[in-house]
């Protein structure tokens, strides 16, 4: 197989934008972008980042804690830093209940070392959740090679005249509508 068509396959599917964080071996805060993150489990609390064997951060999250910061809709010079196109200004830093985290996320997921596995060309990095943050801001998102904002799913011209419109009409989801049945006819 190909590997960009392989790369262009795996680019359908929208993700959000995540930089790991930790500290190198000098105790400093370290980070890389990556989209390859998952949710595993509730119990026992479990969270998945995939990070490039090639990477410095896969080299500094072996048996360490570490942070999934999700990036927020205005963090992309954030996610462009990360990836090895350092910005003008550095991010801002703070301190985290495992590992060092960024400020102005969407959320942070704050983890210990549970488990990691062969993935090929990259490393599979389970943590344990011990801490999460969520501020409330909108995410960062990433389909097709591009960076990509949330907005509102459009449902059709059709419905935005119409009473009938499930958004803005007369009736909401808690609406109950019971059927006739054996209505006299005029």
């Amino acid at each position: 197989m190909e590997p960009r068509e392989l790369r262009d396959a795996f680019g359908q599917f929208a993700t959000g934008v995540t930089v790991v964080t930790c500290t190198n071996e000098e105790g400093e805060p370290h980070g890389a972008t990556v989209n390859a993150f998952t949710a595993v489990s509730l119990d026992p609390p479990l969270a998945q980042v995939t990070l490039g064997r090639t990477s410095k951060a896969c080299q500094f999250l072996d048996g360490r804690p570490f942070a999934i910061n999700v990036l927020a809709a205005d963090q992309l010079d954030v996610a462009w830093h990360f990836a090895g196109r350092p910005a003008a200004e550095t991010p801002a830093w703070a301190v985290g209940h495992t590992a060092p985290v960024l400020e102005g996320t969407a959320a942070t997921i704050s983890c210990r070392p549970w488990r990691t596995y062969d993935g090929g060309d990259h490393l599979i990095v389970i943590g344990e959740v011990e801490e999460v943050r969520i501020p409330g801001r909108d995410p960062l998102l990433f389909h097709g090679g591009v960076f990509r904002h949330l907005s509102p799913l459009e449902i059709g011209v059709a419905w935005n005249g119409s009473i009938d419109n499930p958004d803005h009409g007369w009736f909401d989801a808690t609406a109950q509508f019971t059927p006739l049945g054996n209505a006299t006819r005029v």
